[in-house]
């Protein structure tokens, strides 16, 4: 029998974690033999910003690909050979395929945000979004989202550098006025007029609990795209329910972006309605 394919993932505060079981279940489907292993930071007790020591570490034991969550979808950029078209232009990496040639960074991020958008969401308006987050998985929504037409996105981070640097990135990329920078503080006025909602900072993850705004906010005209998908409802989620509002968890961005990311470790395009299924069997009680 042939070694198994090697896959890995790489963040911090991961945690008990169904991408695995996702993989390895999609992969069996697909007749590949494949073993997906989880390197969290913390339990490693190794800093973000020395993750290339866990590159090293993939190369000499001969994986075929990363998968990179928070907070290392930036700082491995500079440790990569390469870097795809989407990955330079978003400026944020969650896949790094391993070969002979080196070490090149894609971003599967923002196609699985676009394709669980359209899927999930596919006939609200978008006419003015507010994101809360402008890391990776950030720009990876706002390059979807002005990908799909929005006229108006607000970019919203505590850290106002990285909340200018994108809303710059994006206006050079799609045009003046697109893209506008602001801080949290300013999330009530920026939702007045806002159609939804793209949530993408860490808040609400197993290992930060917690709303990322306050509930009150959040009305029954105002749609809310979750990133986070480690728990898969988040308290942000319940709190839209609640309200009414229509919503959309982190679960299809992370199938299809796993789905395109195992077409990139494996040359094979795998069956992201049959991912799906299986996500859902994974989180059910």
């Amino acid at each position: 029998m042939n070694d198994p394919l090697q896959v890995g993932l790489i963040g911090a505060g991961i945690g008990p974690s169904f991408s695995p079981a996702l993989h390895e279940r999609e992969a069996a489907a697909l007749g590949i033999s494949y073993r997906y292993r989880l390197w969290d930071l913390d339990v490693l007790g190794i800093a973000p910003e020395d993750i290339a020591k866990l590159l090293q570490r993939a190369r000499d034991e001969g994986y075929r690909g990363l998968n990179i969550t928070h907070p290392c979808k930036q700082l491995v950029i500079p440790h990569l050979d390469r870097l795809s078209p989407d990955a330079k232009a978003i400026g944020a990496v969650n896949t790094v395929v391993l070969d002979d040639t080196g070490m090149t960074g894609h971003n599967t991020d923002w196609q699985g945000f676009r394709a669980g958008f359209l899927e999930g969401l596919p006939d609200v308006a978008c006419e003015h979004v507010v994101l809360l987050g402008a890391g990776g998985a950030g720009a990876a929504a706002a390059h979807a989202l002005l990908s799909l037409g929005t006229p108006r996105l607000d970019v919203l981070d505590v850290d106002p550098g990285k909340a200018d640097d994108l809303a710059a990135a994006l206006t050079a990329r799609f045009g003046n006025g697109r893209a506008m920078a602001g801080h949290p503080h300013d999330v009530a006025e920026r939702l007045r007029s806002a159609d939804g909602l793209v949530h993408a900072t860490p808040t609400g993850m197993a290992a930060h609990p917690g709303l990322p705004l306050d509930a009150r906010l959040l009305r029954p005209d105002l749609w809310v795209a979750e990133i986070v998908y480690m728990p898969m409802e988040t308290e942000l989620l319940r709190n839209a329910r609640a309200v009414g509002a229509r919503h959309l968890s982190g679960g299809r961005m992370v199938v299809h972006q796993a789905a395109e990311a195992m077409r990139l470790f494996t040359g094979l395009t795998p069956d992201a309605s049959r991912m799906l299924r299986h996500l859902a069997e994974l989180v059910s009680p």
